[in-house]
């Protein structure tokens, strides 16, 4: 098992490596805005080619293990360019940092967006896991966080971060997320701090069981990519069991 994670991470890193140099800092600049817009432009399309292929949506073809957040990408090449003249300028495919997505996919085809600029600390984690457990034959697990999910953090000392932690910049509220791992190698981001905020903010009806992830999902427009589900227990969120 521990070959596949390794053969997972190396091509990972290769794809990510890739998709980084299509980010020039003064590309991301121009890309993060105005992005409303930009959702809605690709909404209407959506909804178009919905209409005219009798239900069929513009999407590209994803495993079934694909994570629900990122499984459901929107093709441009679909679109383009009959409903849409071309991707806009944050879409990843024109060289911006956010990938385009949809949710409610059965019921209410709603675009999201996934931000990528999460992608470079996952990136540069996975690939110190790579050249650890080449060498020590596993990842540098430190504490669990969840035993019976197998989710641990991690030794960033044995990492070479030199006391330091690396995270991901929140896209629903600017918060600094840190990251952990599961038994098959992934790395994950902790939502929770998020997640308490809306909690707290948003009326809701979840309760012990629900995935509340998606009270993110309906009040931004983010998906939180590259996360696993989560409930509420006495109003604070912990991880689901499934």
């Amino acid at each position: 098992m521990f070959k596949k994670f390794l053969l997972f991470s190396s091509l990972f890193v290769m794809i990510s490596f890739l998709s980084g140099c299509l980010y020039p800092e003064d590309r991301l600049a121009q890309n993060r805005v105005p992005y409303k817009d930009q959702i809605a432009m690709v909404q209407s399309a959506v909804d178009q080619f919905q209409e005219a292929e009798g239900g069929i949506l513009p999407l590209k073809t994803k495993e079934n293990e694909t994570p629900i957040f990122q499984k459901y990408l929107i093709d441009f090449k679909k679109l383009s360019p009959r409903f849409i003249a071309e991707p806009p300028g944050s879409a990843f495919e024109s060289g911006g940092i956010f990938q385009y997505v949809l949710v409610d996919v059965e019921t209410d085809p709603t675009v999201k967006l996934i931000d990528l600029t999460m992608v470079d600390a996952i990136r540069d984690l996975k690939l110190r896991i790579k050249f650890f457990a080449e060498r020590n034959g596993y990842p540098p697990y430190k504490e669990p966080l969840d035993q019976e999910k197998g989710y641990f953090s991690l030794d960033y000392d044995k990492l070479g971060y030199n006391n330091t932690s690396p995270f991901v910049v929140s896209p629903y509220s600017g918060k600094n997320l840190s990251l952990f791992i599961d038994t098959k190698g992934e790395i994950l981001v902790d939502y929770s701090p998020d997640l308490y905020d809306a909690l707290k903010k948003f009326k809701h009806n979840y309760k012990t069981g629900d995935d509340i992830r998606y009270l993110l999902v309906e009040n931004y427009d983010f998906v939180p990519a590259f996360s696993v589900p989560y409930t509420v227990k006495d109003n604070d969120p912990i991880f689901l069991k499934e």
